[in-house]
């Protein structure tokens, strides 16, 4: 044998192959093994579940986070939004009347 205990020495290879090509094959098959734990670290076990949890739902207690701040616009600006947006669709050639642009006399666009 080898100084190592997973190497393979001629001797041993010489003693498998009198045993048969399937010994042959075996052991071969179980270097590669040994070689490829060697390089892979085993996989980390995953984080135990907290009891009681549902897959896909929020802990116990808890709820989802509401809008962010700046989705907290007031009804009076989203509709003078909503009819600006649609002025520019709806009538392009006549002045805006949203109540957010300026009075202008003059057509800019």
């Amino acid at each position: 044998m080898s100084d190592q205990p997973d190497e393979i020495g001629i001797d041993d290879i010489k003693a498998v192959r009198a045993e048969g090509r399937a010994e042959l094959r075996a052991l071969m098959r179980a270097q590669i093994d040994i070689g490829r734990a060697r390089r892979t670290p085993p996989p980390k076990p995953a984080a135990p579940k907290p009891p009681g949890h549902r897959p896909g739902a929020w802990p116990a207690g808890t709820s989802p986070p509401g809008p962010p701040p700046e989705w907290q616009i007031p009804d009076h600006v989203w509709r003078a939004a909503a009819r600006h947006l649609s002025n520019e669709i709806n009538r392009p050639d006549q002045p805006c009347d949203c109540g957010n642009c300026p009075p202008d006399t003059e057509e800019t666009r």
